[in-house]
């Protein structure tokens, strides 16, 4: 079982002035049987605040995985990669860089998303785009991979060959 965490960096959304589908669409999308979803939150686009959610999830709420959505832009109140690297203690850049390769087939405005991915001792932190559409096409990229990572930071395997 997957332990997920959802964290949603939306100003609007903490407000209560917009519905948060970004956030929902990914509890959907991991409603299967090997996640059970711990915890799911909506944040302001604040960088301490943030990080110090992302920091509460992985170390006492034990959680495997950490899905964020949202703040990832140019906009000055984009700030969660900065929260993020804030907290990770390695990076996981191929991650990042795979959501952003199928992202570019799809629009240009992919090469503006500066989320990134990183491991926080056995939590695994990835960043999200906000909009539901782009959450879906990454989610693709990236589903088929997570259960193997997060065995892998559990210490369950360390064969990535292939036989």
């Amino acid at each position: 079982m997957i332990r997920l965490g959802i964290l949603v960096a939306s100003d609007k959304g903490y407000k209560g002035e917009r519905t948060d589908e970004s956030g929902k669409l990914i509890m959907e999308l991991f409603s299967r049987s090997e996640y059970e979803i711990v915890e799911y939150i909506i944040l302001p686009d604040e960088r301490e605040i943030i990080s110090s959610n992302l920091c509460r999830q992985a170390d006492h709420l034990d959680i495997d995985l950490i899905l964020t959505s949202g703040g990832t832009g140019f906009s000055p109140r984009d700030v969660t990669p900065e929260a993020t690297l804030d907290v990770i203690q390695r990076q996981a850049p191929g991650i990042s860089e795979a959501i952003r390769q199928k992202s570019l087939e799809i629009t240009p405005l992919a090469m503006l998303s500066r989320g990134v991915s990183g491991i926080r001792n056995q939590t695994l932190i990835i960043n999200l785009p906000g909009s539901p559409k782009a959450v879906r096409e990454c989610i693709e990229v990236i589903a088929p991979v997570l259960p193997h990572a997060i065995d892998i930071l559990k210490g369950q395997t360390g064969e990535c060959a292939r036989k």
